[in-house]
Order: C-alpha cells, then sequence, then structure tokens
C-alpha cells in the first residue's frame, strides 16, 4: 500500500518524467512529414509518456482486472516496438540503453499483473479500484506468496540498477542529459514503487 506521503511524491516524479519526454517528442516530431515512421529515439519517447500515465494511475489507484492487462498488452506491445532498436543502436552504450528501456517495461508488466498479490498482505487484491489507502471491503489479509516476493525483488534490483545506470550515463555523456536523468528516475521510481506494494 503507498502510503499517503508517497502518492504526492511520486506523481510529480512521474509527472516530470512524462514532461521531460514530451517535449522531446513534440521538438523531434517538428517539420516531419505525419506519415514518416517514429524514429527509435520517438519510441522511446512514447513508451515514457505512456509508463509515466501508467505510474501515476497506479500510485492512486488499485488497477486490477480488464484495465490493468489492457496495459499488460499494451507494454507488451511497445517491447516488441522497442527491441528492434537494439540491433540499430550504435555501441555497447546504446545498446544497454535498449535493454534498459525493455526492463523498464518488463517491470511494469510485472508490477500490473502483480499487484493483488503483491498488496495482499494488506487486504487489498481483487479489489474494484479502490485507493491504495482503503483495503477493499471484506478482503482478508493473506501472506504474499514466496515465488511472488522474490520475483518482486528481482525486478526490485534490475529497476536499482538501471536508475544507477543511466545516472552514470547522465554524468558521463555531453548530451541528452535531461533525457538520461528521466530515465533514471525513473527506474527509482518504479523500484520504489515495487518496494512500497511488497512491504
Amino acid at each position: 500500500m503507498l502510503e499517503t506521503p508517497w502518492v504526492p511524491v511520486l506523481t510529480i516524479v512521474f509527472l516530470l518524467t512524462g514532461l521531460v519526454c514530451v517535449g522531446d517528442l513534440v521538438i523531434r516530431r517538428r517539420g516531419v512529414p505525419r506519415d514518416q515512421a517514429f524514429s527509435d529515439a520517438e519510441l522511446v519517447d512514447i513508451n515514457h509518456c505512456v509508463m509515466s500515465v501508467a505510474m501515476i494511475l497506479m500510485a492512486w489507484l488499485m488497477v486490477d482486472g480488464p484495465v490493468a492487462w489492457a496495459q499488460v498488452a499494451i507494454f507488451g506491445i511497445l517491447v516488441l516496438a522497442l527491441l528492434p532498436g537494439y540491433g540499430r543502436a550504435r555501441g555497447t552504450s546504446e545498446r544497454v540503453d535498449v535493454l534498459g528501456h525493455v526492463t523498464q517495461n518488463l517491470a511494469m508488466i510485472w508490477m500490473l499483473a502483480a499487484m493483488p498479490t503483491l498488496m495482499s498482505e494488506l487486504g487489498v487484491g481483487g479489489g474494484s479500484g479502490h485507493a491504495h489507502g482503503v483495503a477493499a471491503a471484506g478482503a482478508e489479509p493473506t501472506p504474499t506468496p514466496a515465488w511472488a516476493d522474490m520475483t518482486n525483488v528481482v525486478f526490485v534490483a534490475l529497476s536499482t540498477a538501471g536508475a544507477l545506470w543511466w545516472l552514470y550515463r547522465a554524468a558521463t555523456t555531453s548530451g541528452h542529459r535531461l533525457h538520461l536523468l528521466s530515465y533514471g528516475v525513473m527506474s527509482a521510481g518504479m523500484a520504489t514503487m515495487l518496494l512500497l506494494m511488497n512491504v
């Protein structure tokens, strides 16, 4: 469950990461023919815009049922859209970046699919979209399965590694530092959300 102090903090964090990518996408698409396909960089921007919205939604609401599975499908499609960029990446750093974005999407899919299970100890799960601060009526707290705890630890570790990678890139790269920093902040926010959901 997300305690009240975390909800506005994470909302601001994900709003800022989304705005960075919206701004970049608008700049990149200026003067580009509307029928021209999105570049790899533009796909990353779109991916992070969608991810920011989804993370804000999850900060405020218990997302389950058709809404959650629709988002799982969207992030699955985005994974498939991002993967070809790995072959077009120039150098090791860019390839690691692509893998980082794909891993973020996989973490999103896990978060969406596992939210009811991870929050079952709080009596929240299988609910109907209540805010995190309100347990579903009549729901009984049940221990989170060990496999779910372990899987969550893996995604927390991957998200933390992604945050450290992009913060390192932002500190050592001459260009696109704001973008790289926003990716790092997004990964750190995801790791925080996963931890808070599993407390």
